[in-house]
């Protein structure tokens, strides 16, 4: 069926879904097999593999796998998704297959630390130059492209600070360079951007965090055209073996049914405690799309149907902070990771993240970091909790 016509909400419900022919079961079945009985003329090889070819090996393809690909590529509107065991499976994969020894790709200097991690040492070591930039700055980017140039990388909202990159902006500079762009759209969700319409050309997502929604499934995606997904998934993915468990698929795509409802209700408490924090005379700085005072606030109104449930905020001495507050937490629990139905605070420390996971190279990359995240942040991931009963956890826990 095509789902170009219908809603959001009826997307994230039926796409990639339909009552069992057999049993006439109205719920997906969960199809937990390794392998499939098939034609005694099947091949061995996943070189002979075509996208349509029956099921023969779950590392190569699963119907309950199959069908949480369509429920995403119908969301991101999308021609194609593979999906993977987490987020980091995807984006290894997809970098792994994109790049190779000789090229070059630009980066965000501030991205998620494990993917910031592997462009320190892994891609170097294989010969992989990697240049970092401050990609809000479209300017900075336009300089780093260069002849041998593959790849522009971009999180927006970044994680953790919350800065946004002007993707149409950035996917031009990208293609004008010969270069694809890829942006890991976690925070953002398709119920914000739809990156691939704004010129990206492939966009990844970590399932664990909103489109799951429960704190109960990792899983990873990337979405694009069929030409581009379809070799991936043949030469890297299924060759690499980062496959997703089809029960892991199946809480996934049960999760994803309430995905759009989900996300208003994310918003709108992120707003509302958004606000409380930055009344609160021990917050020194509070970031989140959805507030006039976010520093690309027009940019955000401009790019996000949705302002998602991340915020962040500083306060003096956010290392004691956080070991004061996170024994008093009741509703709101002191734990990493985000996108849950409960909400989940941490606290990052500059200097420690900037020894370990960013190695930022220039006065203006220190610059913008130190304009978002200060000494150090919180990150709150605000949950479906009833709003108020999170704001009066977290002002008992702030105040003396």
């Amino acid at each position: 069926m095509n789902f170009e016509s219908f809603g959001e909400q009826t997307v994230a419900i039926h796409a990639g879904e339909a009552p069992d022919a057999l049993t006439g079961a109205s719920a997906p079945n969960i199809v937990m097999s390794t392998t499939f009985a098939v034609d005694a003329n099947t091949g061995f090889s996943v070189e002979t593999m075509n996208e349509n070819d029956p099921w023969l090996y779950t590392r190569w393809g699963n119907p309950t796998l199959h069908q949480l690909e369509l429920k995403l590529a119908a969301l991101e509107r999308a021609e194609a998704a593979v999906v993977f065991a987490s987020g980091m499976g995807a984006i290894s994969a997809l970098l792994l297959h994109l790049l190779k020894a000789g090229d070059h790709a630009v980066v965000s200097d501030v991205a998620y630390a494990a993917m910031s991690e592997l462009t320190n040492d892994v891609l170097p070591g294989l010969g992989i130059e990697i240049t970092r930039v401050n990609t809000a700055d479209a300017a900075s980017v336009a300089d780093a492209v260069r002849p041998d140039t593959r790849l522009v990388y971009i999180e927006s909202p970044c994680n953790p600070l919350l800065r946004l990159t002007d993707i149409a902006a950035v996917a031009d500079i990208a293609h004008g360079a010969g270069a694809r762009l890829v942006i890991d759209s976690t925070f953002a969700t398709p119920a914000a951007t739809r990156p691939l319409a704004l010129g990206a050309d492939f966009v990844v997502h970590s399932l664990t965090k909103y489109l799951c929604g429960h704190g109960d499934a990792l899983g990873g995606a990337v979405l694009g055209s069929r030409a581009d997904l379809a070799p991936l998934r043949k030469k890297t993915a299924i060759r690499l073996g980062g496959s997703l468990s089809p029960f892991n698929a199946w809480l996934i795509m049960r999760g994803m049914a309430t995905f759009p409802m989900r996300m208003r209700v994310h918003e709108d408490n992120a707003m509302r405690v958004a606000s409380f924090l930055e009344s609160h005379p021990k917050v020194s700085r509070v970031i989140y799309p959805g507030l006039p005072s976010h520093p690309q606030y027009e940019l955000a109104r401009r790019q996000m149907r949705n302002f998602s449930g991340i915020l962040t905020f500083g306060m003096a001495d956010g290392r004691a902070e956080a070991a004061r507050m996170a024994p008093k937490l009741r509703v709101v629990h002191y734990a990493v990771s985000l996108g849950h139905h409960r909400s989940l605070l941490f606290y990052l420390h500059g200097e420690d993240l900037l020894k370990s996971s960013f190695r930022l190279g220039s006065p203006q990359q220190l610059q913008s970091w130190h304009e978002f995240a200060g000494e150090g942040l919180f990150r709150l991931s605000v949950g479906l909790e009833d709003a108020d009963d999170i704001i009066a956890d977290l002002r008992q826990a702030l105040d003396d």
